[in-house]
């Protein structure tokens, strides 16, 4: 069977006053049934933009798709017309984003965009996708559903609108969630919490990606990791296997950076220098001004992601290694 999410060579770019930035470049990822899959990397790295592309959700103009695959269940969605994308979004592949207040509309109540999203989606009256709503806000532990039904966003925590958005995303019984930092305004408690609601709801046949810049979300959550650097995949592989022997200089400089990983009383490593921008990409590797183990051959040449096992690494290091 194909892999339920694969992704090959793409590439996202916008148009700005200041030039074409390449937002996304060659990314490509493999998620398969009952993965967990973690795309992890600093803030402006090109996540989001990844995530979003999936479901060509990236606004053009300015932003362009120009190349590459999205292959879910085998078919690829870029070259789908509008109307058939339309009934891949939410029934097929969900979304969660970033921030709840902004994905809810403050003009209408919780209840109407719930029934709205269902009655989109299945051939339902009103008062069983009132039913089937109210049943899946108390499913992702929001008490005294009915009553929140009524409910305006503002009306919420940022806790309960998260739980509103997971509700909204599962309860069309998607094969694919995409979460993008779900819980970056909420405080450890609720974190943890949501957390656990989307690893106790996802089905083995289902897969999760997972976008996040914190290593320890990762550790906890995911079977898979890939990390990204300055609009690049950079490594990929089990968590496990990268969290015990990372083979990129960047990823190892993350895990390095981790409060835990640091000894008693040590002040925590930072990376140095500044992220290229993506408007001067340097020729080599992208990583090479910041990187402990940079060598001439990385300033001159752009490394590929090279296999190494069930890992890929883009350094030269890892080429060497895989001889």
């Amino acid at each position: 069977m194909p892999p339920l999410l694969d992704i090959r060579n793409l590439c996202v770019s916008f148009q700005t006053d200041e030039g074409r930035i390449p937002a996304v470049n060659d990314v490509s990822l493999t998620l398969e049934q009952g993965q967990v899959l973690g795309l992890v990397g600093e803030s402006g790295c090109g996540k989001s933009v990844t995530a979003m592309s999936i479901l060509r959700l990236i606004p053009q103009p300015p932003g362009q798709i120009d190349s590459g695959r999205i292959l879910f269940h085998g078919h690829d969605l870029l070259p789908l017309p509008i109307e058939e994308l339309r009934i891949v979004r939410g029934r097929r592949i969900a979304m969660i984003f970033q921030e709840p207040m902004t994905a809810l509309s403050p003009l209408h109540r919780i209840g109407a965009q719930l029934v709205e999203t269902l009655r989109l989606h299945r051939d339902i009256d009103r008062k069983a996708a009132w039913k089937i709503a109210s049943h899946w806000l108390a499913k992702v532990g929001i008490p005294d559903s009915d009553e929140r039904m009524h409910a305006w966003p503002h009306q919420l925590s940022g806790g309960m609108r998260q739980r509103v958005m997971i509700a909204m995303a599962l309860m069309l019984d998607p094969v694919l969630l995409i979460a993008d930092e779900p819980t970056t305004a909420l405080d450890v408690t609720v974190q943890a919490q949501v957390f656990d609601l989307m690893r106790d709801l996802m089905k083995k046949d289902s897969g999760l990606l997972l976008i996040t810049h914190d290593m320890g979300v990762i550790w906890e959550m995911c079977t898979h990791v890939a990390v990204m650097y300055a609009s690049e995949i950079v490594e990929t592989g089990p968590v496990d296997a990268v969290f015990e022997n990372p083979l990129h200089p960047y990823t190892r400089a993350l895990l390095a950076a981790i409060p835990g990983n640091a000894q008693p009383k040590q002040r925590l490593p930072a990376i140095p220098g500044h992220v290229p921008s993506p408007l001067n990409f340097p020729p080599g590797c992208h990583f090479a001004d910041r990187c402990p183990s940079v060598f001439e051959r990385c300033r001159r040449e752009h490394p590929a992601l090279y296999t190494h096992g069930k890992r890929c690494s883009r350094c030269f290091l890892t080429e060497e290694a895989s001889r």
